[in-house]
């Protein structure tokens, strides 16, 4: 191994252990808790260490949530694959989705609801966001009438299934209601 390989390792290792532990302090603690001093101390590198790999606080936020849109894109498609109904899948990547958001609430507000400069919905999107969309387009797509624009229509399921975590985050909603509001939430989709 060439000497050039090895910090390339070490540079992406580190790059690494500055998400991961971005994403442990803010689950932990929230967002607000995530600042370079600390995760310089919490990794045990200097300050100047994390501004090599990130511009700031922002872009640290933004990596955790491409890291994190990878990993809901991945979960998706296991709900999808897991179901050979379409109806059926398009209940489990629902369920999935908001499994996901409860499951790590800090990481799906950098993902979906804290300020970003992340592209979404444009030709400029990472690859990751796409992915992800289009995982909840071939979910939609048995269930899109002919002449109803599927992007459209996907945006709209993952809109009302966004808008039932961040309504059920703020206790907007009733609490312990989450699978029926989910049921007919899909159950509209498919009539």
């Amino acid at each position: 191994m060439s000497i050039q390989s090895r910090r390339e390792r070490e540079r992406a290792e580190r790059h690494q252990l500055i998400v991961t532990a971005a994403r442990e302090l803010a689950e932990a603690e929230g967002w607000d808790a995530v600042t370079t001093r600390r995760l310089a101390a919490r990794i045990e590198y200097s300050q100047p260490v994390l501004y090599s790999h990130f511009r700031g606080k922002e872009a640290i936020m933004e990596a955790a949530a491409l890291e994190g849109i990878g990993e809901l894109s991945e979960r998706l498609r296991a709900a999808r694959e897991g179901e050979s109904d379409p109806a059926a899948a398009m209940r489990a990547v629902a369920a999935s989705y908001v499994e996901f958001a409860a499951q790590q609430p800090a990481l799906y507000a950098a993902m979906f609801t804290l300020t970003s400069d992340l592209s979404f919905g444009t030709a400029a999107s990472p690859a990751t966001l796409r992915a992800a969309f289009g995982e909840f387009m071939a979910t939609v797509r048995p269930f899109a009438r002919p002449g109803v624009d599927l992007e459209t229509l996907t945006e709209t399921f993952w809109a009302a299934l966004h808008g039932l975590v961040s309504l059920g985050d703020s206790h907007r909603l009733r609490p312990g209601r989450t699978a029926d509001r989910l049921a007919l939430l899909v159950d509209r989709f498919l009539s």
